[in-house]
Parts: structure tokens; sequence; C-alpha cells
């Protein structure tokens, strides 16, 4: 009877089925509420099958997971969102490297190595070549390649930081870099991205710097003298070392004691002796015993490359001590 549809016709009545009532698990006992046994059997003493459960049954249904009690467990909120441009701004990878020149038309070498500085832009994936100026080189140096998307390939794909690393070749434009070396942040920001960079690389040295390197070095036999002339000129302009002095002739017949004045300019190493006058002293009023002139130490050793030796005076020889000048 159980697989008959529900229709009109399909249903028949039990006549053994005489007690409809509900079955309940409350109760009252002498005034009390109690509570009662589950029940066994439902309406019309039919045995209830979602009471058929044993004591392990019911056990494993008493879970006092949080998950029941508080509900699932929220996801957290997802992180901010950043823009590339903004989370790496200003934050750029620095390479060192060289590319060879072939030198066709000369003589004294074949190629030349010249030096680069590779930067890498992480906000937008952009590149800058710069090679350091060099002295006499003759070189159009300093920007090689201004900043742009640099293509690897004729589809159209760029250079993207994780594609550079130390010892590899870098082809840019048909030119070929070899990248040698890198900054510490560069390392440091491989490192945080769980890649690791190769050794440094030494570069070749370029021969046509190197024979020039020894020919300077032949050059310069002689070693430059620090003393700076025109420093001297200017620093020590208008300072006059003033010395007073006695010409002591009296041993000599009709000889005498005559004062004089030494000024000695610092600006370029000269001398010059003045005579004191006194009122009525009888003598011509012409005070210039020796114009200004740089001395030399001995008139009668003069050297062809006078005036370069000139007068060194001290405190210690001028102060009461004599100076034989042109005599």
């Amino acid at each position: 009877m159980e697989g008959l549809p529900f229709l009109p016709g399909n249903t028949f009545t039990d006549p053994t089925k005489t007690n409809f009532h509900l079955s309940h698990t409350l109760s009252y006992k002498n005034g009390y509420r109690v509570p009662l046994p589950y029940p066994q059997v439902g309406i019309g003493g039919d045995p209830l099958k979602v009471n058929m459960l044993n004591d392990a049954d019911l056990d494993a249904l008493a879970n006092f997971h949080p998950t029941l009690t508080y509900g699932r467990t929220k996801q957290a909120p997802p992180a901010e969102f950043i823009p590339g441009h903004v989370a790496f701004d200003k934050k750029v990878l620095r390479f060192y490297g060289y590319f060879k020149e072939t030198v066709t038309e000369s003589p004294h070498e074949h190629y030349r190595v010249r030096h680069v500085i590779i930067y890498y832009y992480l906000e937008d994936d952009s590149m800058c070549i710069y090679e350091p100026p060099l002295n006499n080189s003759g070189l159009p140096q300093g920007t090689l390649l201004r900043r742009q998307r640099v293509p690897k390939n004729d589809v159209g794909d760029h250079y993207i930081w994780r594609e550079l690393n130390i010892g590899q070749n870098l082809t840019v434009y048909g030119r070929v870099y070899r990248i040698i070396n890198c900054d510490e942040f560069t390392k440091n920001f491989f490192e945080s991205e769980g890649l690791e960079l190769n050794e440094p690389e030494n570069a070749p040295e370029d021969p046509y710097l190197k024979q020039r390197a020894i020919r300077e070095a032949i050059a310069l036999n002689t070693t430059p003298s620090s003393f700076d002339k025109r420093r001297q000129h200017l620093e020590l302009d208008r300072q006059v070392l003033r010395f007073y002095a006695v010409w002591d002739d009296r041993d000599e017949m009709f000889g005498e004691l005559r004062k004089f004045v030494i000024h000695y300019y610092l600006m370029d190493d000269t001398l010059e002796v003045r005579e004191k006058h006194e009122r009525n002293d009888g003598r011509d009023p012409f005070s210039v015993l020796i114009r200004r002139e740089r001395i030399p130490k001995d008139r009668d050793a003069v050297p062809p490359t006078f005036p370069s030796v000139c007068l060194e005076l001290t405190g210690k020889k001028l102060v009461s001590s004599g100076v034989n000048m042109l005599e």
C-alpha cells in the first residue's frame, strides 16, 4: 500500500489503529512539570524512525564545536589593493655592465670597452642606460638609452626585472651589454623575492686606455710642487713685514751709525731697504737705498735661474743679526 500514489481510491484506513493522539515529551506529575522519555511510537502506534538512535549516536550529536554556537569563521578581509606604480614608486634596480665597440679604422686599437650603468624602474618596467663620462675619450657619452620599455623580441614582449641577472647578456637594439655586478639594494630586492643573483664578474681591460695610462705615467716623471704662486699672490697681497735695522760703519773713516727700515713683501718675496732720515741730518732727501726686488743670498754665486732663488728671511735671522746685501 505504501507504493501507491496518493490519489482518491488508493487510500485505506487501518481498522487496528485506534490511538491517534500526539506523542509528547512533557507532562505534569503531582502538579509539577516533568520531562518524559523520548516517545517510541507516533500517531496510530507506528514506530518513530527519528528516535531509533542508540546512545553512541546521541553522544555524537552532542557536538560542542564553536561553529555550531557562533557560526562559521569569517574570512579575513582582503588586503588593500595598491597599484604597482604606487608600491614600486622611486624603487630602481641598478646594474653595472659593459659592452665592446669595434674600431675598424685605427692602427692603435681594435675594440673599446665602454662601461655602463643600467637602471631598471620597477614602477613601469622601463630601463635607462647611462655611460659615466671618461676624460679625453673623444666619444659621445652620458645617456645612451633614454628611459623606456625595452623590447626583447620581434613579438613585442618587453624585459622584466626577473630576466636580469649578473653574468648574463642584455641585447638592446642590436647592442649586447654584459651585466657584471649590481648595487646592494638590487641584491636585497632579489633575495626578498626568492631569487638568487650570480657571482659578480670583472670587466676586461681596455687595451687603448691601458697603453695611455702607461704613457701618462712615463710623462709624469717629476713631482709637481704643491706651492701655488697664484694663491700666494691672492692671499698675501698687501701684507708686508717691516723690520728695523742699522748700518754700523763707525769702524771706517768718517763712518757713522745709520738707521734703516727693511720691507719684505709676502706676495712675491721681494725686498726693499729705506733709510730713516732725521731732521737736519744733512743727507739727500732720498730714502730708498735698495729698490724693491728679489735679493740673492750670495751675489757672487748667482745661478742662471735667478730670480727663482731668492732671499729667505726669517724672524730669527732678522732680529738682532746682521744681513749682508750687495756688498
